[in-house]
């Protein structure tokens, strides 16, 4: 039994559960059901009214990127503040980067920086950045899943995906991120449940077993193993001809997941050419692992990472987190000497976000997707004895492309040092604001009888960067 469901518990007044959404059972004997699907596909579509066509993609830097070296280098401050690596010229006039970062340069006009960011987290804690501190400590990917749904109603997909690099290279088994720190925290869901987790393909989240695609116990014990049992079903089912006379929600549903979700996963379903130009691997050599010990905590998978998430948005899904751990730099014993990790780190970032701008923009998707890159924390203005940057809570990276944003500008400025904000601070409150304005229609929420009062509040109390919607 496969079973997809709207995770909410209010029943219609037909009788219709809605965690009742879609249900497919009995493959093997050729029964396939579908308990009130028109009904239910109808509800669906009108409770979420409010939800906008768009969605994000987060780039979770985790570990800790410092500011200097990637978009505010100070380069008129003291040697021990300025950035390491220099700076180099962008798109907009007055405005630099770090040296690892020439294509992002080069786009500059199609992102907004913003400068005087902080979360105000100054360890390896996941949960502050991404929930904005509200009281249900949920994660924007879990509040968007609760409101919008936990799949999509037409395709069936999940609304919510988390992508860490073994969705891409099995068997890596990171387990941390940034050095310390369970990385599905980045998808907490808090209060809301595990229901609204991210779906992670590769398994080791609780919504592996209670999310709303079900197989038995003994087969779910590898996300990979679900993917191969809808390609051997589709293939029988194509094979015996079994539903040829199927009516056409049926067949639309079988689809679903073994045509849709399974192949959504797949980059061997990829084309080879885009399969090629988002592969970072050529940035990031395996060599380099080696040679600075931090690496090992980092991949060279960045690129078919966001690819996924790419192609996740084009399969239904909302949200999708992509982590990238490994920038932690002290430049000690557990890490790379010096700020020397930079060079692969912000290489490959470099070469995937500008692939995937680039992607998208030919896609027709660049208003619809919005992209934000950030980390739990940044980095010290002063280097450390190592020559490298200990945490920082007052001043964090944060970058937005697309989502039909107002881009091509610098929000905010730091003090001289690089260490603290100059102008309005935003923090991750602001950070949640911006995220649910660009998901939500906010004043048809408020008028939705069916959000909860807390939800509700969450939403529309969260401020946002003005700028961006200006």
């Amino acid at each position: 039994m496969v079973t997809v469901a709207d995770t909410r518990p209010d029943r219609n007044c037909g009788g219709f559960c809605r965690r009742e959404f879609l249900r497919i059972g009995g493959l093997g004997l050729g029964a396939l059901t579908l308990p009130q699907w028109s009904v239910a596909h109808a509800n669906v579509l009108q409770q979420r009214a409010f939800v906008r066509d768009k969605a994000v993609v987060l780039l979770f830097l985790a570990g800790g990127p410092p500011q200097h070296e990637t978009f505010d280098p100070k380069m008129g401050a003291p040697s021990d503040i300025r950035s390491t690596s220099g700076e180099l010229s962008t798109a907009l006039p007055g405005v630099t980067f770090g040296t690892d970062f020439p294509q992002m340069a080069k786009r500059a006009h199609r992102l907004a920086v913003v400068r005087s960011y902080g979360t105000g987290n100054g360890g390896h804690s996941y949960v502050s950045t991404v929930t904005g501190s509200n009281p249900l400590e949920a994660a924007a990917s879990a509040i968007y899943a609760r409101l919008a749904g936990v799949t999509h109603p037409e395709t069936g997909m999940p609304s919510n995906v988390f992508f860490l690099p073994e969705a891409v290279q099995p068997g890596l088994k990171l387990g941390k991120a940034g050095g310390t720190g369970d990385q599905h925290t980045i998808v907490a869901p808090g209060l809301l449940g595990p229901a609204y987790e991210a779906f992670d393909p590769t398994g080791g989240s609780k919504l592996t077993e209670l999310m709303e695609l079900r197989i038995p116990s003994e087969r779910f014990t590898d996300r990979r193993s679900l993917l191969q049992k809808l390609d051997s079903s589709r293939r029988w089912v194509d094979t015996t001809g079994i539903l040829d006379n199927a009516a056409d929600r049926q067949q639309q549903a079988f689809d679903i997941f073994t045509r849709g979700l399974s192949k959504a996963f797949d980059l061997s379903q990829e084309d080879r050419r885009t399969l090629e130009r988002y592969d970072t691997r050529h940035v990031f050599q395996p060599a380099e692992w080696q040679k600075y010990k931090n690496l090992a905590r980092s991949t060279n998978l960045l690129g078919h990472q966001l690819l996924m998430a790419r192609r996740a948005v084009e399969a239904g899904c909302g949200f999708v987190t992509v982590s990238d751990c490994g920038w932690d730099m002290h430049g000690d014993s557990s890490s790379a000497p010096a700020m020397t990790a930079m060079r692969p780190l912000g290489g490959q970032l470099d070469h995937a976000v500008s692939v995937f701008l680039d992607d998208v923009e030919e896609r027709g998707l660049s208003d619809r997707i919005l992209l934000i890159i950030t980390g739990e924390m940044g980095r010290n203005p002063m280097l450390n004895a190592n020559g490298a940057r200990d945490h920082w809570a007052s001043l964090t990276p944060l970058i937005f492309a697309g989502g039909g944003l107002t881009m091509g500008q610098v929000i905010g400025q730091s003090d001289r040092r690089g260490g603290d904000a100059a102008t309005e601070r935003y923090t991750a409150q602001h950070l949640l604001g911006t995220i649910m304005s660009t998901l939500f229609d906010v004043g048809k929420m408020r008028l939705d009888t069916g959000v909860s009062r807390d939800l509700a509040q969450i939403v529309s109390d969260s401020p946002r960067i003005d700028p961006l919607f200006a």
